[in-house]
C-alpha cells in the first residue's frame, strides 16, 4: 500500500511538472491534480493492459512505437473524464507522458529496495 501511495505521489508530481512546463497541459487545483493521478493509475491498471493486448499486431508492425501513442492516449483519456485537467492535443499528452514517466522512474529509483 505504501508503494502505491509513493507511486501515486510521483505521478501527481509528474503531472504538476508537466502542467508547469508542457504547453497545452493545465490543472485547475491541487484536488484536480490528485484526482488525475488516481484516475491515471486506475486507467493504467485496468484499461491499458486490455488495449495493449488488443493492439498487439499494430505494436509489432510499428516495432513498439504504437505504445508511445497508447500511453499518450491514456493521459488524454483521463483529461476527457476529468474536467479540471486539460490536455489540448495528443502531442501535449505525449510530452506529458514523458514527464510523468521520467518523474515516476526517478522516484522509483530513489525509493527502490536494495
Amino acid at each position: 500500500m505504501t508503494r502505491f501511495l509513493i507511486h501515486a505521489l510521483a505521478v501527481a508530481l509528474g503531472l504538476w511538472l508537466a502542467a508547469q512546463f508542457v504547453p497545452g497541459i493545465h490543472v485547475d487545483s491541487l484536488r484536480t491534480l490528485a484526482e488525475a493521478a488516481l484516475l491515471l493509475a486506475v486507467v493504467n491498471a485496468l484499461l491499458r493492459p486490455i488495449l495493449v493486448l488488443l493492439t498487439l499486431p499494430l505494436t509489432v508492425v510499428t516495432l513498439g512505437l504504437w505504445l508511445l501513442v497508447l500511453n499518450a492516449a491514456m493521459i488524454w483519456l483521463v483529461s476527457y473524464f476529468l474536467h479540471g485537467f486539460v490536455v489540448r492535443n495528443l502531442l501535449a499528452a505525449f510530452f506529458c507522458w514523458i514527464v510523468v514517466s521520467l518523474t515516476s522512474w526517478a522516484v522509483s529509483a530513489m525509493t527502490a529496495r536494495k
